[in-house]
């Protein structure tokens, strides 16, 4: 039966800074989600509450209504892979590839071993180098066979590509393809290479200091931005029209100004009859800079 991992007012507090301000997210089965957030947004921080490696000060995380802290049932069905830890990676006792994916098959009870071995090949991974020994992009790969091979309900991986090339980075993303074809599992994928991923996403997390500023279907959130370029006049008069709460960035460029906009390209055209001004959408990247960047010069 699927599950709901929540988490409901979670507050979390490191001395006296609070980095997670009434935290409220739900995550569904079945579907990638994509965190997206600034550094500092409190992504990895909300990732570890999650999966409970993390404590917090305030509210509750369950799944399927059971609560996660100490909850070996409930934590069997989550992996949540990041970046490799130090004390993996330095000194004269640091794990081998080969012991870390046995480790691995030990703790994570639906571990997959014959598709790690051939997630091992496919990735061209030499399993008794020291991780110590491995190249970055090398580093990331083994994260991200230890996420994909622990067959977890809910597999979440923290900047997965951060090391990889971009012919790499398109690989794992037919991989994570492949794989949810074939299991239907929960992904959540944290990343700041946002354009690479958008067409994955299925949902996105939008985090701005501490806090989840929307949860949307990736489709309908990119659909509800337009940018608007032209004539400094029309461009006025298409805000006017839409209302100031409507404009999130301006910028000048020349004799023309750009806003953007939080109203979807066919409203923004409507606005526009009769004004001299081109209209155009935008990508989840940009419609992320819009929504969490400075919103600066927004009067037009």
């Amino acid at each position: 039966m699927s599950k709901v991992l929540s988490a409901q007012h979670i507050i979390k507090n490191y001395g006296k800074k609070q980095v997670l301000h009434d935290v409220n997210i739900d995550i569904e089965p079945g579907v990638i989600y994509g965190l997206i957030g600034r550094n500092g947004a409190g992504k990895t921080t909300l990732l570890s509450i999650l999966t409970a490696q993390n404590t917090w000060n305030e509210g509750s995380v369950t799944y399927g209504g059971a609560p996660v802290w100490e909850n070996e049932t409930a934590l069997a069905d989550i992996c949540f892979s990041r970046e490799l830890s130090p004390t993996m990676m330095f000194g004269e006792n640091t794990y081998k590839v080969r012991d870390y994916l046995k480790a691995a098959a030990t703790y994570y009870p639906h571990w997959d071993s014959a598709y790690a071995d051939r997630l091992v090949q496919r990735f061209g991974l030499e399993t008794k180098k020291k991780i110590s020994k491995l190249s970055k992009g090398m580093m990331s790969m083994v994260t991200i066979i230890l996420a994909m091979a622990s067959r977890a309900p809910i597999t979440i991986l923290d900047e997965p590509v951060a090391g990889l090339d971009v012919v790499a980075r398109e690989d794992f993303y037919k991989l994570l393809l492949e794989d949810y074809t074939e299991t239907h599992r929960t992904f959540i994928i944290s990343t700041h290479i946002i354009e690479e991923a958008a067409n994955v996403f299925e949902k996105v997390i939008i985090m701005k200091d501490g806090a989840i500023a929307e949860v949307a279907e990736t489709e309908s959130f990119v659909a509800s931005f337009s940018f608007v370029s032209g004539r400094e006049e029309d461009v006025a008069d298409v805000c006017a029209r839409l209302g100031a709460s409507k404009v999130l960035r301006t910028e000048h460029f020349g004799r023309q100004t750009g806003v953007a906009l939080r109203v979807s390209p066919s409203t923004a055209q409507q606005a526009a009859e009769g004004l001299s001004v081109d209209i155009s959408p935008v990508n989840l990247q940009k419609a992320f800079v819009y929504m969490v960047g400075e919103k600066e010069d927004i009067s037009c």
